[in-house]
C-alpha cells in the first residue's frame, strides 16, 4: 500500500531549503562510516598507544553505547528546541570528539573521546532523520528516507575499506582529522537548513537521565560479559542495576508531561511493528557482517582482501535496493507485503547459513548471503518512511530518536551476544577458554582440524539461535503492522 502523507507541521508549508537533503545524507553517511570503519584502526592504535583487550575494544565499543544510549534523548531534544539546531551541535560534537580522539596521548582518554563522538553521532542521526520527516510528505518523504537508508547502507559497506585506505595515507591519527574536518563541513552546511520544532513542552531531564543510565549500564554488562563472565558478580549487579533504572524510567514517563519516550508512542502498534522490523533485520544481518569474514579466512585460507570481497555478495544489496522497495511502495505495492518478503529473505538466508562448513564455503554461504542483504536492503528503503508516517509532526523527533536507539543498541549487542555464544560454545567443546578465544579469532594451530570442527559447530548453534530470534520477533512485526492506524489529520 503507498504510504499517504501524515498530517502537516506548521512548518510543512515553507518548502525545504536546497541543501536539506545533501547535508543530512553526508551525515548519515559519515556517521555510517565512521560505526563500520573504526575496527580498522584498531591494530595502529593498539600500537602507538600500547593498548589491548578491552581498553583497546571500547574504543569501538564505547561508540556504540553512547550512540545506542543518546539517540532517543537526542530525538526527544531536537523536538523541543530545533532540530536543524540539534543536529549542528551535534555535527560539532562528532567533530570534537574525532578531533580529540587524534590527538590523544593515551587509550584512556581516546576511549573518552569515542563516547564523545558517539554521543554527536546520535544527534546526526536523530535530528536529521527528524529534518527529513519535517519537511518531505508522502512519496517525497518516502523517497527522503530510502536515499537516507541507502546513505547509511554505502557507509556501512565502504567504511572499511575507505578508512583502511585512510589509514595507509595518513596514518590512524590523520584519518580521524579528515572525519573531524567533514564533520565540520557538515555543522556549516546545516546553517542553511530551515528551523522547525514542536510548541511547547519542558525538557524532561530526570527521563533522559535514567534511559542514559539503564541503556548505558545494561550495555555495559552485554558487552563485558564475554570477558568477566554471564555469571560474574559484575555482570549480575550490572544487569540488574540496569533493569531497575528501566522500570524506574517507564514509570517516570508515564507520569511526565514531556516525556523522553511518549507512552502514546510505545503503544502504536503500527510503530512498534515497523521499529521492530527494522530491530529484526539489523540482528539478521549484523553477526554475519562482522563474524563470517574470520570464519572463512579460518576455513579456507581465504586473504583479508579476498573474504571482504566474497561480503559483497552481502553487503551490495543494501547499496540498491532501498530506492527499489521504495519505487514499488511509491507505485502501489503494500509495503507490508515487501516488509513481509524482507524478513522471510533475513530469516531464510539466517537459517541457511547453519548448513555452513569448511568446504566449498563461498558456494554455500553465496546464496544467503544475497538472500540477507536484499532483505536488508529492502528494510532500510521502507521501514522508517513507514514509521514515521505513523506518528504525529510533533513526535517526529522522538520517533527518530527511538528507531536509531533500536539499530545502535541492535548493533552493540549482537555483535557482543554472537562473540559471547560463539566463546561459550567454542570453550565447552575445547575445555579451555584462552583457546577457545585464540580460535574463534581465526588463529587455528597446526593440528587444526579438531578446532574447526568446533567452530564450525560453534557457529552453526550461534546461527540457530540468531535465526530462530528473527523468526519470532518477524511474527509479532506482522502482528503488530495488521492493524496498523495512521495519525489524525490536522485541520
Amino acid at each position: 500500500m503507498s504510504t499517504p502523507g501524515t498530517a502537516a507541521a506548521p512548518e510543512a508549508t515553507v518548502r525545504p531549503a536546497q541543501l536539506t537533503l545533501t547535508v543530512v545524507l553526508v551525515g548519515v553517511v559519515l556517521v555510517a562510516m565512521s560505526i563500520s570503519g573504526t575496527a580498522v584502526a584498531l591494530p595502529g592504535i593498539g600500537i602507538d598507544l600500547d593498548a589491548s583487550g578491552s581498553p583497546l575494544n571500547w574504543v569501538v565499543a564505547g561508540y556504540n553505547l553512547a550512540f545506542a544510549a543518546m539517540t532517543l534523548v537526542a530525538g526527544s531534544a531536537a523536538d523541543r528546541i530545533g532540530r536543524r539546531r540539534v543536529f549542528i551541535v551535534a555535527a560539532a560534537v562528532f567533530s570534537i570528539g574525532f578531533l580529540a580522539t587524534a590527538l590523544s596521548p593515551s587509550i584512556v582518554l581516546t576511549d573518552v573521546a569515542r563516547v564523545i563522538s558517539g554521543a554527536g553521532g546520535a544527534g546526526i542521526m536523530a535530528a536529521g532523520g527528524a529534518i527529513l520527516a519535517a519537511a518531505y510528505h508522502g512519496a517525497a518523504r518516502n523517497r527522503a528516507f530510502a536515499l537516507m537508508g541507502t546513505m547509511a547502507g554505502i557507509g556501512i559497506a565502504v567504511g572499511p575499506t575507505l578508512s583502511g585506505l585512510l589509514i595507509t595515507a595518513t596514518g590512524w591519527r590523520g584519518g580521524f582529522i579528515v572525519f573531524a574536518g567533514v564533520g565540520l563541513l557538515v555543522a556549516f552546511g546545516a546553517i542553511r537548513v530551515h528551523e522547525s520544532r514542536s510548541p511547547g513542552g519542558a525538557t524532561d531531564w530526570l527521563g533522559s537521565v535514567l534511559f542514559i543510565a539503564a541503556l548505558s549500564i545494561l550495555m555495559f554488562a552485554v558487552l563485558e560479559a564475554p570477558a568477566t563472565g554471564w555469571g560474574g558478580s559484575r555482570t549480575v549487579l550490572s544487569l540488574v542495576v540496569g533493569l531497575c533504572a528501566l522500570v524506574v524510567f517507564a514509570i517516570v514517563q508515564r507520569r511526565s508531561t514531556s516525556p523522553v519516550l511518549a507512552p502514546a508512542l510505545v503503544s502504536n502498534r503500527g510503530f512498534m511493528g515497523w521499529s521492530l522490523a527494522t530491530l529484526t533485520t539489523s540482528i539478521g544481518f549484523l553477526g554475519v557482517l562482522v563474524f563470517l569474514p574470520t570464519y572463512l579466512q579460518a576455513a579456507t585460507g581465504l586473504t583479508p582482501a579476498v573474504a571482504g570481497v566474497a561480503m559483497l555478495l552481502l553487503t551490495a544489496p543494501v547499496l540498491v535496493l532501498p530506492m527499489i522497495a521504495v519505487t514499488l511502495v511509491n507505485k502501489g505495492v503494500s509495503a507490508r507485503v515487501v516488509i513481509m518478503i524482507a524478513l522471510a529473505l533475513v530469516v531464510g538466508g539466517n537459517f541457511w547459513l547453519m548448513a555452513l562448513r569448511p568446504e566449498n564455503t563461498v558456494a554455500v554461504v553465496a546464496a544467503p548471503l544475497l538472500m540477507i542483504g536484499v532483505g536488508m536492503g529492502a528494510s532500510f528503503g521502507i521501514t522508517d518512511g513507514q514509521a514515521m508516517s505513523l506518528v504525529p509532526p510533533d513526535s517526529v523527533g522522538m520517533a527518530a530518536g527511538f528507531l536509531n536507539t533500536l539499530r545502535g543498541a541492535a548493533e552493540a549487542l549482537v555483535i557482543a551476544g554472537f562473540s559471547a555464544s560463539l566463546l561459550g560454545l567454542l570453550s565447552s567443546k575445547l575445555g579451555d577458554a584462552t583457546h577457545a578465544a585464540a580460535v574463534s579469532s581465526g588463529r587455528l594451530g597446526e593440528q587444526s582440524a579438531g578446532e574447526l570442527e568446533a567452530f564450525t559447530w560453534s557457529w552453526q548453534l550461534t546461527q540457530l539461535g540468531i535465526s530462530i530470534l528473527c523468526l519470532v520477533l518477524s511474527v509479532f512485526v506482522a502482528i503488530l503492522i495488521r492493524q496498523q492506524r495512521r495519525p489524525a489529520t490536522s485541520s
